[in-house]
């Protein structure tokens, strides 16, 4: 067996405006492209459908590969729903594919891949979550029009019946498509009730799709945003990825913020509705935030191109210290001193109780502490010493720093803000220069330490830091030193301690 991995953090590079539209889709179109794509995999799902129908199982494409044709988006991934149990549906595959995997047998799902192929494999089935649980109870259906009942939204209940084709919709689903609506296909208060998660996914899909929420949907989210609460961390985590990731991350981050949501997954986004800046008066910190949201994704083709997560929350959080460090002067203005790194530690306790890895983790955080540095660059007057260390304290970050820092100016001034994009233009033009002259991004003393113990005639220990410490802030100081220079200066430092 070969367990095949999920890639959650970096997802594939975004090819839509960030602005969604309002136009409705047409139906005629919604018909061209499934057909087209029904063409383009009908070689694989047709295959598939008879090796399930020859062994006495339903077979169905369904849920996202369904909606996506219709949007004309094509993917190699796909995910199917059958009669057939776990233990069937693997037989099958091994006999289909070249490699499988039973990650989600727990929730019915068998997965496996054939040459670019990528198919994952359910068991009809409906989830209800017991009130005090935080994992959802599985239980196998016979149906697929019961399958259907049981999906999120409606736009992701339609199917296409296997081998013979025929397109399942028994909620509207195609119809709410092209109107750009997300809509449950029942109650959505008993939707929520079997899986709170779908609240998120609502935002989710607000920001991947750029779709209008339904009012009754937006009503239950509000109503029952309290639930989401038995929901493990690590999944309302990876809807939170999702969500950032997509090409319109404020249509779901407000929708989270204005129905209460976020208040119990990511709290420190409403809060910023409190405050206001004194650099932003024309607009709160959540405005500013959301604002400089979007400007590092529109500069995001500097980290290579598509959805960087690490960029794109540190932007989101860059702020949330400010709530906690707000001070009123007697001028009436009002200060955040320290906000960085006050909301560094903010950031790294909600990363934590999300879950989330240490490194990146340790990444967001260390932008946020530093997303400040560059406002004390002045007009240039920043030596080649304060530069080096500018590059050594962001480390592996120096790029996504680069984003933050440009993407952090909204003012509505455009002199300032263009004074700001000419400033840090010259910065990096100076850090550049520094690169190619001394290879900045690599950053160490002149010598080593097997050098200084031999130079020094001491064994290794507490002396030898102390000793490389100095080394490196000369460095850092005067740039690269001969070897020579660098003895005597090591030597001289040593006579000095007495």
């Amino acid at each position: 067996m070969r367990a095949e991995p999920t890639a959650l953090r970096r997802l594939p590079p975004v090819s839509e405006p960030r602005d969604p539209t309002s136009e409705p889709i047409r139906l005629v179109d919604v018909q061209r492209a499934v057909a087209a794509e029904l063409e383009r995999i009908g070689p694989v799902i047709g295959e598939l459908g008879e090796l399930f129908a020859a062994a006495g199982h339903e077979l169905a494409l369904v849920g996202g590969p369904v909606r996506d044709a219709m949007l004309g988006r094509h993917s190699n991934d796909l995910d199917l729903t059958t009669s057939a149990r776990p233990s069937d549906t693997e037989r099958i595959l091994k006999k289909w594919g070249d490699a499988w995997w039973d990650l989600g047998r727990d929730f019915g799902t068998i997965g496996c891949r054939k040459g670019d192929w990528v198919v994952e494999v359910t068991t009809y089935r409906s989830e209800a979550y017991d009130p005090g649980s935080r994992k959802p109870e599985v239980q196998y259906g016979d149906t697929l029009a019961g399958d259907l009942g049981r999906r999120d939204f409606s736009v992701n209940a339609m199917a296409v019946r296997l081998p013979g084709q025929q397109i399942e919709d028994p909620y509207g689903g195609v119809v709410d498509l092209a109107n750009r609506v997300l809509r449950t296909p029942g109650r959505p208060e008993d939707s929520f009730s079997d899986d709170p998660l779908r609240m998120m996914r609502a935002a989710r899909f607000a920001a991947q799709l750029g779709f209008t929420v339904d009012d009754a949907v937006v009503a239950a989210m509000t109503e029952m945003a309290e639930r989401i609460e038995i929901v493990s961390a690590e999944r309302v985590r990876d809807e939170l990825v999702k969500l950032i990731c997509a090409p319109y991350p404020r249509l779901g981050l407000t929708l989270l913020v204005d129905t209460g949501l976020a208040d119990h997954v990511l709290p420190e986004l409403p809060r910023l509705k409190l405050e206001r800046d004194e650099h932003h008066r024309h607009k709160d910190v959540y405005e500013h935030t959301l604002t400089v949201l979007e400007q590092a994704i529109d500069l995001e083709d500097r980290l290579g191109g598509g959805p960087d997560f690490v960029s794109r929350f540190a932007a989101l959080m860059h702020d949330v210290g400010k709530p906690k460090t707000r001070r009123f002067l007697d001028d009436g203005t009002v200060t955040f001193h320290h906000h960085d790194v006050v909301g560094a530690k903010i950031t790294r306790k909600r990363m934590q109780a999300l879950r989330f890895s240490g490194d990146e983790t340790d990444a967001v955080c260390h932008l946020v502490e530093l997303h400040l540095r560059f406002h004390g660059y002045g007009s240039g007057e920043w030596t080649d010493s304060a530069v080096r260390r500018y590059v050594r304290d962001a480390g592996d970050q120096l790029t996504r720093l680069h984003v933050l820092t440009r993407a952090d100016c909204t003012t509505r001034n455009q002199r300032k803000a263009d004074r700001l994009r000419r400033t840090y233009d010259d910065l990096e033009a100076r850090i550049a220069r520094l690169s190619e002259e001394e290879e900045l991004a690599a950053i160490r003393p002149d010598l080593d330490g097997n050098q200084i113990m031999e130079i020094l005639g001491i064994p290794p220990g507490r002396e030898v830091g102390e000793a490389y410490k100095f080394l490196l802030e000369l460095r850092l100081d005067n740039g690269p030193m001969s070897e020579d220079d660098a003895k005597a200066a090591l030597r001289d430092w040593w006579a000095a301690r007495g």
